[in-house]
This record gives structure tokens, sequence and C-alpha cells, in this order.
């Protein structure tokens, strides 16, 4: 990918014409490389022939459902995901972001929001300021566990492997950035979500939790990535 417009974009949606609606919105944008899929089925079948740069996924559909979707799609890619659902619950917004969502969105939407977010999680994903989020060769050792940052991915001792989602790669970033000293809750939910983080704190706690469940070797309780109550958190120093 060269730029930002240059990114495959898929749109999974059962309705016609919200998939008209969002396209034209996204081509008038400058983004020319779309795809779109009415059910699960046709989803998959396009991230057969070729993963996209960013899914933009509705959780009913009439085959399935996005959560499961997403499960699956998290098996064989960390690609960035968008929520695009009119269920507003807390609930399903932090299931969606739990099952290694990057964002969600609810119906209605305005347009320059929709736009303003994609365009976000493109540029945190593959176009990170200064150093990139994952280059070639950069390994954090955790213990037993090592982060591979250019494959995106932890590897364990005996041999197994997990990836990691864009969002939690680019906490681990930061964090590792800052190692050995707090890193606020704001600075981290501005990371992820740049100027649309506010309200996002109950979400960013999910993000730490399952990033836990893939450094740590006891989640519930940390020896790497602490918490610094009502501050942030913290990753530890290793030797």
């Amino acid at each position: 990918m060269g730029q930002i417009h240059d990114s495959h974009i898929l749109l999974v949606d059962d309705n016609e014409q919200l998939r008209h609606m969002v396209t034209g919105i996204l081509q008038k944008e400058g983004f020319l490389h779309l795809s779109a899929a009415a059910d699960c089925r046709s989803c998959r079948e396009i991230c057969r022939e070729g993963m996209p740069d960013l899914i933009i996924l509705d959780i009913g559909l009439p085959d399935g459902d996005g959560f499961t979707l997403l499960h699956e799609i998290r098996v064989q890619s960390n690609v960035p995901v968008l929520f695009l659902s009119a269920r507003d619950e807390d609930n399903d917004r932090l299931l969606g972001l739990g099952l290694g969502a990057d964002d969600y969105l609810t119906k209605p939407f305005l347009p320059k929001e929709l736009v303003l977010r994609i365009i976000a999680i493109l540029k945190r994903t593959y176009f990170p300021a200064g150093a990139g989020i994952g280059r070639c060769g950069e390994t954090l050792v955790l213990g037993s566990r090592t982060v591979d940052f250019g494959e995106g991915v932890v590897r364990g001792a005996g041999g197994g492997c997990c990836r990691l989602t864009a969002k939690e790669m680019i906490l681990l970033r930061k964090l590792w950035e800052n190692r050995g000293r707090i890193v606020t809750f704001d600075t981290l939910s501005q990371a992820l979500w740049g100027d649309f983080y506010y309200g996002y704190e109950n979400s960013l706690m999910v993000h730490i939790r399952r990033l836990r469940e893939k450094i740590e070797e006891m989640p519930s309780q940390p020896q790497y990535l602490t918490t610094a109550r009502g501050l942030g958190y913290k990753l530890e120093k290793t030797e």
C-alpha cells in the first residue's frame, strides 16, 4: 500500500442502500479500492482471495453475526475492523472491542465522522508517526514470551503463537516506548482513538485485559503490564 487512499476497504452489511451510500461517501473521499459483501459467506470469499486493509462490519447479518465473523477473522489476521452497527448498547460495543475490533460506530452516523475514523485507523495501523509499530526485527522479551512487532505475534517458550490486533500493537508499542514509566489513561486512549477517545475508558480496559491474556503468564496477577491505580498503566522494565 503506497498511500492511505490506496487501501482496500471491505464493507460487510446486508442493507443494500447503506452499502451504496457508504461506498459513495468513500469514493468521494478518494478511496477507490472498495469491496462490499451482504453476508458472512461473501465476506469469507473476499478475504480468502486477499485480505483487505480494513473491514467495516455490521453485527446483524442474514447468515450469522458480526461478532462470530470477527472471531473467525482474528484467527487468521489482525486486519483492522470497524463495527458499524445500529446496536448502541455499551455491552455490544465492549463485546466487539473485546473480540478485537479497532473501533465501533453506531448508526445513524455522520459521513464525515465515518471517514475521519477510517483514516485514523489506517494511519495508526499502516502509517504511524515516527517509528513504525511493526518494524522487522523488533522484539520484546517478557519472561517466557517474546513479542515480535514485525509479525505482530506473541510467541511462547513451547512454540505456541498468538496474533496481536492492531490496537494491541499500538498499546504495547506506546507502553514499550515509555517502559518503566506510567502512561496515563488519556495518553493511551488518544493513541488508540485519536480525537475520539473521550468516553472510551471501559474500552481501553478491555484491550488491556486482552493484551495481558497474551503477554502475561498469569493475566489476573500481571507481572509486566501493571496498573497505576487512578493514573494509567506501566510496562515494567525487564533485564
